[in-house]
Protein backbone atom coordinates (compact mmCIF):
# COMPACT_ATOMS: atom_id res chain seq x y z
CA UNK A 1 0.00 0.00 0.00
CA UNK A 2 1.37 3.22 -1.03
CA UNK A 3 0.05 6.99 -1.46
CA UNK A 4 1.39 10.78 -1.95
CA UNK A 5 0.12 14.03 -0.60
CA UNK A 6 0.22 16.92 0.44
CA UNK A 7 -0.86 17.21 4.64
CA UNK A 8 -1.10 19.96 6.76
CA UNK A 9 0.63 18.74 10.33
CA UNK A 10 -2.06 18.98 13.04
CA UNK A 11 0.42 17.49 15.67
CA UNK A 12 3.39 14.70 16.29
CA UNK A 13 4.38 12.56 19.41
CA UNK A 14 7.20 10.66 20.56
CA UNK A 15 8.03 6.75 19.73
CA UNK A 16 10.93 5.80 20.76
CA UNK A 17 14.26 7.44 21.22
CA UNK A 18 14.37 8.77 17.77
CA UNK A 19 11.16 8.70 16.00
CA UNK A 20 7.36 10.26 15.90
CA UNK A 21 4.28 9.51 14.80
CA UNK A 22 3.10 12.20 13.18
CA UNK A 23 -0.31 13.78 12.25
CA UNK A 24 -1.52 15.19 9.23
CA UNK A 25 -4.66 16.40 7.44
CA UNK A 26 -5.17 15.44 3.67
CA UNK A 27 -7.77 16.09 0.98
CA UNK A 28 -8.13 13.18 -0.33
CA UNK A 29 -6.84 10.84 2.91
CA UNK A 30 -8.67 12.95 5.47
CA UNK A 31 -6.63 13.15 9.19
CA UNK A 32 -3.96 10.58 8.65
CA UNK A 33 -1.36 9.40 11.18
CA UNK A 34 2.18 7.59 10.42
CA UNK A 35 5.50 6.71 11.41
CA UNK A 36 8.22 9.12 10.54
CA UNK A 37 11.90 7.16 11.42
CA UNK A 38 14.10 9.88 12.35
CA UNK A 39 11.67 12.49 13.15
CA UNK A 40 13.13 13.60 16.49
CA UNK A 41 16.50 14.67 14.68
CA UNK A 42 17.17 18.96 14.04
CA UNK A 43 16.76 18.64 10.64
CA UNK A 44 12.84 16.94 10.65
CA UNK A 45 12.16 18.53 14.21
CA UNK A 46 11.23 21.95 12.59
CA UNK A 47 9.69 20.43 9.46
CA UNK A 48 6.77 18.75 11.66
CA UNK A 49 5.32 21.51 13.49
CA UNK A 50 1.63 22.33 13.43
CA UNK A 51 0.60 24.14 10.51
CA UNK A 52 3.26 23.22 8.11
CA UNK A 53 2.59 21.27 4.54
CA UNK A 54 4.74 18.63 3.73
CA UNK A 55 4.23 16.31 0.92
CA UNK A 56 4.03 13.05 2.26
CA UNK A 57 4.53 9.33 0.76
CA UNK A 58 2.52 6.74 3.37
CA UNK A 59 3.38 3.21 2.67
CA UNK A 60 2.44 0.07 4.65
CA UNK A 61 1.91 -3.46 4.10
CA UNK A 62 -1.69 -4.05 5.07
CA UNK A 63 -3.88 -0.98 4.85
CA UNK A 64 -5.28 -1.16 8.54
CA UNK A 65 -1.54 -1.05 9.84
CA UNK A 66 0.37 2.45 11.23
CA UNK A 67 2.56 2.75 8.03
CA UNK A 68 5.38 5.13 7.42
CA UNK A 69 5.55 8.51 6.11
CA UNK A 70 8.43 10.07 4.00
CA UNK A 71 7.82 13.50 4.18
CA UNK A 72 9.33 17.06 2.22
CA UNK A 73 8.51 19.96 2.84
CA UNK A 74 6.52 22.28 1.17
CA UNK A 75 5.50 25.08 3.04
CA UNK A 76 6.90 26.01 6.25
CA UNK A 77 4.31 28.53 8.24
CA UNK A 78 4.82 27.02 11.36
CA UNK A 79 7.47 29.36 12.75
CA UNK A 80 5.49 32.39 11.70
CA UNK A 81 2.44 31.14 13.67
CA UNK A 82 3.74 30.38 16.53
CA UNK A 83 5.20 33.82 16.82
CA UNK A 84 1.85 35.05 17.64
CA UNK A 85 -0.24 34.13 20.71
CA UNK A 86 -3.47 34.30 17.82
CA UNK A 87 -1.67 31.87 15.78
CA UNK A 88 -0.30 29.54 18.17
CA UNK A 89 -3.81 29.23 19.82
CA UNK A 90 -5.36 29.50 16.76
CA UNK A 91 -3.22 26.21 15.43
CA UNK A 92 -3.50 24.42 18.43
CA UNK A 93 -7.84 24.49 18.55
CA UNK A 94 -8.15 23.60 14.68
CA UNK A 95 -5.66 20.29 15.93
CA UNK A 96 -7.89 19.47 18.60
CA UNK A 97 -11.16 20.33 16.13
CA UNK A 98 -10.37 17.77 13.36
CA UNK A 99 -9.73 15.33 16.14
CA UNK A 100 -13.29 15.40 16.99
CA UNK A 101 -13.46 13.52 12.67
CA UNK A 102 -12.54 9.72 12.38
CA UNK A 103 -9.44 9.02 11.35
CA UNK A 104 -8.82 8.39 7.66
CA UNK A 105 -12.25 9.73 7.14
CA UNK A 106 -11.93 12.32 4.10
CA UNK A 107 -13.25 15.64 4.55
CA UNK A 108 -12.32 17.48 1.30
CA UNK A 109 -14.26 20.73 2.39
CA UNK A 110 -12.14 21.23 5.59
CA UNK A 111 -9.11 20.53 4.38
CA UNK A 112 -9.56 23.35 2.08
CA UNK A 113 -11.10 25.50 4.26
CA UNK A 114 -7.84 24.67 7.05
CA UNK A 115 -5.74 25.65 4.40
CA UNK A 116 -7.50 29.59 3.96
CA UNK A 117 -7.85 29.60 7.72
CA UNK A 118 -3.81 29.32 8.19
CA UNK A 119 -3.32 31.59 5.85
CA UNK A 120 -5.07 34.28 7.79
CA UNK A 121 -5.00 33.05 10.89
CA UNK A 122 -2.72 35.93 12.19
CA UNK A 123 -5.18 39.24 11.16
CA UNK A 124 -7.11 39.99 13.99
CA UNK A 125 -9.55 41.12 11.82
CA UNK A 126 -10.06 38.36 9.57
CA UNK A 127 -8.62 34.98 11.38
CA UNK A 128 -11.14 34.78 14.32
CA UNK A 129 -14.32 35.01 12.00
CA UNK A 130 -12.81 32.41 10.03
CA UNK A 131 -12.15 30.27 13.03
CA UNK A 132 -15.92 31.02 13.75
CA UNK A 133 -16.98 29.84 9.95
CA UNK A 134 -14.51 26.41 10.22
CA UNK A 135 -16.59 25.99 12.68
CA UNK A 136 -19.50 25.95 10.93
CA UNK A 137 -18.43 23.44 8.27
CA UNK A 138 -17.13 21.27 10.86
CA UNK A 139 -20.47 21.06 12.42
CA UNK A 140 -21.88 20.40 8.78
CA UNK A 141 -19.18 17.42 8.22
CA UNK A 142 -20.10 15.72 11.37
CA UNK A 143 -23.80 15.79 10.61
CA UNK A 144 -24.95 19.19 13.17
CA UNK A 145 -24.82 21.28 10.48
CA UNK A 146 -27.26 24.50 11.07
CA UNK A 147 -29.52 25.95 8.35
CA UNK A 148 -28.87 29.58 7.91
CA UNK A 149 -30.60 30.20 5.07
CA UNK A 150 -33.95 31.88 6.37
CA UNK A 151 -36.40 31.63 9.02
CA UNK A 152 -37.78 28.43 10.34
CA UNK A 153 -40.82 30.16 11.49
CA UNK A 154 -42.01 32.73 8.59
CA UNK A 155 -39.63 31.36 5.64
CA UNK A 156 -38.13 34.80 5.27
CA UNK A 157 -34.57 35.61 4.17
CA UNK A 158 -34.37 39.29 5.92
CA UNK A 159 -33.01 39.82 9.74
CA UNK A 160 -32.29 36.73 10.40
CA UNK A 161 -31.18 37.41 14.04
CA UNK A 162 -31.13 33.85 15.99
CA UNK A 163 -30.69 30.67 16.06
CA UNK A 164 -33.16 27.92 17.57
CA UNK A 165 -31.21 25.63 19.88
CA UNK A 166 -33.60 22.74 19.11
CA UNK A 167 -33.64 22.72 15.36
CA UNK A 168 -30.65 24.97 14.38
CA UNK A 169 -32.18 27.02 11.91
CA UNK A 170 -31.97 30.84 11.86
CA UNK A 171 -35.28 32.65 13.31
CA UNK A 172 -36.50 36.43 12.04
CA UNK A 173 -36.29 39.07 14.42
CA UNK A 174 -39.83 39.69 14.67
CA UNK A 175 -40.80 36.09 15.18
CA UNK A 176 -37.79 35.35 17.53
CA UNK A 177 -38.23 38.80 20.03
CA UNK A 178 -40.84 37.16 22.10
CA UNK A 179 -38.82 33.72 22.80
CA UNK A 180 -35.80 35.95 22.89
CA UNK A 181 -33.95 34.64 26.08
CA UNK A 182 -34.68 31.14 25.18
CA UNK A 183 -32.78 31.58 21.79
CA UNK A 184 -29.24 32.13 20.66
CA UNK A 185 -28.07 35.12 18.97
CA UNK A 186 -26.97 34.79 15.09
CA UNK A 187 -23.87 37.99 13.95
CA UNK A 188 -25.58 39.43 11.06
CA UNK A 189 -21.32 38.72 9.82
CA UNK A 190 -22.58 34.77 8.88
CA UNK A 191 -25.60 35.88 7.16
CA UNK A 192 -24.42 36.44 3.22
CA UNK A 193 -25.38 39.59 2.37
CA UNK A 194 -26.92 40.77 5.84
CA UNK A 195 -24.06 42.99 7.30
CA UNK A 196 -23.85 46.38 5.67
CA UNK A 197 -20.85 46.89 3.29
CA UNK A 198 -17.70 48.58 5.13
CA UNK A 199 -19.56 47.88 8.37
CA UNK A 200 -17.13 47.09 11.81
CA UNK A 201 -16.82 43.69 13.10
CA UNK A 202 -17.02 44.15 17.09
CA UNK A 203 -15.94 41.54 19.44
CA UNK A 204 -19.46 41.07 20.77
CA UNK A 205 -20.48 39.63 17.10
CA UNK A 206 -17.07 37.28 17.33
CA UNK A 207 -18.13 36.47 21.06
CA UNK A 208 -21.61 35.48 19.87
CA UNK A 209 -20.37 33.70 17.01
CA UNK A 210 -18.02 31.36 18.99
CA UNK A 211 -20.90 30.40 21.28
CA UNK A 212 -22.78 29.61 18.79
CA UNK A 213 -20.75 26.86 17.34
CA UNK A 214 -19.84 25.74 20.58
CA UNK A 215 -23.07 25.06 21.79
CA UNK A 216 -23.76 22.27 19.29
CA UNK A 217 -19.95 21.31 18.82
CA UNK A 218 -20.71 20.68 22.06
CA UNK A 219 -23.22 17.69 21.67
CA UNK A 220 -20.29 15.81 20.11
CA UNK A 221 -19.34 12.57 22.26
CA UNK A 222 -16.05 13.50 21.19
CA UNK A 223 -16.57 17.29 22.77
CA UNK A 224 -17.65 15.67 25.80
CA UNK A 225 -14.93 13.02 26.74
CA UNK A 226 -11.77 15.39 25.78
CA UNK A 227 -11.29 18.20 28.24
CA UNK A 228 -8.75 19.59 25.97
CA UNK A 229 -10.86 20.43 23.30
CA UNK A 230 -12.63 22.98 25.55
CA UNK A 231 -9.14 24.05 27.54
CA UNK A 232 -7.92 24.85 24.07
CA UNK A 233 -10.75 26.80 22.74
CA UNK A 234 -11.12 28.76 26.05
CA UNK A 235 -7.18 29.83 25.66
CA UNK A 236 -7.94 31.03 21.87
CA UNK A 237 -10.96 33.31 23.12
CA UNK A 238 -8.89 34.69 25.93
CA UNK A 239 -6.41 35.33 23.06
CA UNK A 240 -8.86 36.96 20.57
CA UNK A 241 -10.25 39.24 23.11
CA UNK A 242 -6.90 40.45 24.77
CA UNK A 243 -6.09 41.50 20.76
CA UNK A 244 -9.23 43.16 20.29
CA UNK A 245 -8.94 44.98 23.81
CA UNK A 246 -4.97 46.32 22.37
CA UNK A 247 -6.68 47.67 19.35
CA UNK A 248 -10.12 48.58 19.94
CA UNK A 249 -10.84 48.97 23.79
CA UNK A 250 -13.63 51.68 23.26
CA UNK A 251 -15.55 47.95 21.96
CA UNK A 252 -15.54 47.34 25.71
CA UNK A 253 -16.27 50.57 27.65
CA UNK A 254 -19.62 49.13 28.31
CA UNK A 255 -18.92 45.99 29.64
CA UNK A 256 -15.86 47.02 31.95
Amino acid sequence: MEWTATGIVLGSRKHGENDVILEVMTETYGRHLGLVRGGRSRTRQPQIQPGNELQVTWRARLPEQLGTYSIEPLRLRAAELMASPLGLHGVQHLGALLRMLPERDPHAALYRALTLVLDQLQDGDIGPPLLIRFELELLNELGFGLDLSCCAATGSQEDLAYVSPKSGRAVSRDAGQPYHDKLLPLPDFLIDGQRQPGSELLFKDLSNGFKLTRFFLARHEKWQTDPAIESLRQQLLQTIEKDHRQRNNWQFVEYD
